[in-house]
């Protein structure tokens, strides 16, 4: 195989994001333990001129490289940017509670790093085995970011559990695979549809590979009977490691199922749209309905990612372009409202005190009039009330379904979100209309000010002005 420079410019900024974080590993392995912020200010830089390289790319054409195992496109080109910018704003939430903690280590952001790179490589991954690799780079870096607080025996046992069933789940994609591979005798995605569309009887090969896959991605979108493993890892991990899991991996997820849902295996979309329209009724019901029972907010959360997840699988089963648009538009927004979500814990959070539970939320307006009402807003969208992005989001992916005479999907997606409105509801309700149970001062260092207050103005922005985004959702798919 024979290599020239223009093969390697569509990964420029794979590139740039792997030189970057072996870099900084070797700067940190150099640096005292006071002097970690060098680790944290390289990481950002590197984050942001990785997104600005990514930018630059979104009018660019579609080009297939490296034997057809990276596609550079404007799909790829806009998610890549997105997860870019969440991981900026993860990072810089986790500062302050990393250094109250006294773990502000680089191997923290250096993993974080690879978990991106990770994220770019599924993003724009042409080949089974891209795929493969790219899911194994971030689900690695991950496992090891949940037990990254050596002396918490919670964080260690979530990492246990993450790991364990990660590894389960990593090896049914896998066996789908090569079942796949086995049937049309290709790893490149092209290859793979055109084999499946060819004319002929479908064999029962490719509709087994088709059920470890569909699991495989159920396990990572966190979808019902697959999602055992999130209410315990977001509650056992380090909340800046919850946030970061609870935000960019669910883009990155979203092009894993574009990528070998529409783009490879097409030719059976009858198939996975049954399978996917149980997981998506299974996860509205099941996450909804188990998040009023729960006190703890880092669980409660984690049920609702479950909801969100139902949602967001709604408008890929639709099958249309605008169903795709609408499901990319939920999942950029969802990250958004995420971060911001775990953030508001972060920023409640001091030293020896996790502010994970409720009760911990009880007269904040009266602490903090600008944090409650930035975490109205939050609450708000992720309940899909208007002016905010999570109705539209919700909107458009309703809009998609009905569409295509799913009606009766839509009306089981607007009835479990009125229950699920219920959990959002009692936070607010906590923040304004009870006392607060401790009157210790909020002590917030100003990057985490500005990170929160930029967050929840985003989320509003983005709900009334959606058409931009929604736009350019829609031009990337077309």
């Amino acid at each position: 195989m024979i290599y020239t420079l223009s093969d390697f410019v569509p990964l420029t900024t794979e590139i740039f994001l792997l030189s970057m974080a072996c870099i900084i590993l070797i700067v940190d392995v150099c640096l005292r333990d006071e002097r970690h912020m060098v680790t944290y200010v390289l990481s950002q830089l590197t984050l942001l001129a990785a997104a600005l390289i990514s930018w630059s790319m979104l009018g660019n054409t579609t080009l297939v490289v490296l034997h057809g195992t990276f596609v550079s496109d404007p799909m790829a080109a806009l998610l890549k940017t997105c997860i870019l910018l969440v991981a900026f704003g993860a990072f810089m939430y986790s500062r302050s509670y990393l250094v109250k903690r006294n773990i502000f280590r680089g191997e923290f952001y250096v993993l974080g790093l690879f978990a991106v790179l990770g994220m770019l490589v599924l993003v724009s991954a042409h080949s089974l085995l891209t795929i493969y690799l790219g899911l194994e780079l971030l689900s690695l870096s991950l496992y090891a970011l949940v037990a990254f607080n050596r002396d918490s025996v919670e964080a260690s046992e979530a990492a246990m559990k993450y790991f364990v069933l990660g590894a389960l789940a990593s090896g049914m994609l896998l066996y789908g695979i090569s079942m796949l591979y086995g049937a049309t005798g290709s790893l490149d995605i092209a290859e793979v549809s055109a084999a499946i569309a060819a004319p002929g009887e479908q064999g029962i090969i490719q509709i087994f590979a088709l059920c470890f896959i569909v699991v495989g991605l159920a396990f990572k979108f966190g979808a019902v009977p697959f999602h055992m493993w999130i209410p315990d890892v977001y509650q056992g991990a380090p909340t800046p490691v919850t946030l970061f899991i609870g935000s960019a991996p669910k883009i990155a997820a979203f092009a894993m199922a574009m990528r070998l849902l529409t783009e490879a295996l097409g030719g059976l979309s009858a198939s996975w749209q049954e399978m996917l329209t149980i997981l998506a009724v299974l996860s509205l019901v099941i996450g909804n309905v188990i998040a009023i029972a729960q006190t703890n907010i880092k669980r409660m959360l984690a049920y609702s990612t479950i909801s969100h997840v139902g949602f967001l699988i709604l408008g890929l089963l639709a099958g249309t372009t605008a169903g795709y648009s609408a499901a990319m538009f939920y999942a950029i927004t969802y990250a958004l409202m995420a971060i911001g979500g775990f953030g508001m814990i972060i920023l409640l959070s001091r030293a020896g005190f996790e502010a994970d539970q409720l009760d911990d939320f009880k007269g904040l307006n009266q602490r903090s009039p600008w944090f409650a009402f930035m975490m109205l807003i939050l609450m708000l969208s992720l309940a899909g009330v208007p002016p905010t992005v999570g109705f539209y989001a919700k909107l458009s992916v309703l809009q998609a379904v009905i569409n295509v005479d799913m009606v009766w999907l839509a009306i089981v997606a607007v009835f479990f979100s009125i229950i699920g409105a219920f959990y959002y509801i009692r936070v607010i309700k906590l923040m304004y209309f009870d006392e607060p149970e401790a009157d210790t001062p909020l002590v917030v260092s100003p990057d985490l000010q500005i990170a929160m207050s930029l967050n929840s103005l985003a989320v509003l922005y983005l709900g009334i002005f959606p058409g931009g985004l929604l736009a350019l959702c829609s031009t990337v798919l077309s």
